[in-house]
């Protein structure tokens, strides 16, 4: 009896354990508050980015059913442009400040150490802008031109959520440790977990492509696509990479995404 206990309590906290890390993804990546009492560990901080794409699931219900909602008193452009600002909102535009940080990086500077500086630098320069608006507006005109939008507004946030969880494990990270939020998230990523992120993103793929046939090919290629085109450019740039240039690849990823759509 006393070893079924301790069996049960082994169980009963590693599923509180698994509970904390998935809030703690959703408090990483959004600005939706926290509804559990967190333990904070680095060790749970690392665990939490197996539920990114969980996370992106769920941004993905969301917007998926805001646009239903909205498409009933407002045309398909504008009911797009809000589900925009409200995943703007909602995510603190985390993802799209990483591609503006990273393309200023990679495009004003000369150096590794020039372009990890501009990187951290919180202005916006002229390359960061025309990124930013070039991916907001293709990702409107995307959106607008696939077959089933809501479809795609539930999927590309949980596939696409994927690339930055390649890239961390294989690729070395090249920031100042102090100074970096993703950085307790990308140390000592495990494989294990990887594996249980991309089963899940697999299911999603393989379920979605009952609605759409033939997604997991374009899910499986965007997201080997991005994830080899831009680890390998970094490895080139930096050496590896940073907190800026995993969010860059979300954004790559779900244009990828929504291309192939």
């Amino acid at each position: 009896m006393t070893e079924q206990n301790a069996r049960h309590e082994r169980h009963t906290s590693r599923a509180r354990h698994e509970w904390q890390a998935f809030w703690l993804a959703i408090g990483f990546l959004t600005r939706i508050p926290m509804l559990v009492h967190i333990d904070y560990s680095q060790k749970l901080m690392n665990q939490c980015s197996a539920y990114f794409p969980v996370v992106g699931l769920l941004l993905g219900a969301l917007y998926a059913g805001l646009f239903t909602v909205f498409s009933l008193a407002w045309s398909p452009l504008i009911s797009v442009l809000l589900v925009l600002c409200v995943h703007l909102f909602v995510t603190g535009a985390f993802h799209e400040d990483g591609l503006a940080d990273s393309v200023d990086a990679l495009g004003g500077g000369y150096t590794v150490e020039k372009r990890l500086e501009i990187m951290k630098d919180s202005r916006i320069g002229t390359y960061g802008t025309v990124a930013l608006l070039m991916a907001l507006g293709l990702k409107a005109a995307l959106l607008l031109d696939t077959r089933s939008i809501w479809l795609a507004l539930l999927v590309t946030p949980a596939i696409s959520r994927l690339t930055p969880l390649l890239l961390m494990a294989f690729l070395p990270y090249v920031t100042d440790p102090d100074k970096s939020k993703s950085k307790p998230v990308a140390e000592d990523f495990s494989r294990k977990r990887l594996t249980l992120s991309i089963a899940f993103t697999t299911a999603v793929a393989l379920l979605c492509s009952m609605w759409m046939p033939g997604f997991w090919l374009v899910a499986l290629t965007a997201t080997i696509f991005v994830a080899l085109l831009w680890g390998r450019y970094l490895r080139q740039q930096l050496g590896g990479y940073t907190g800026d240039t995993l969010g860059a690849s979300v954004v790559f990823c779900e244009l990828a995404l929504l291309l192939g759509m």
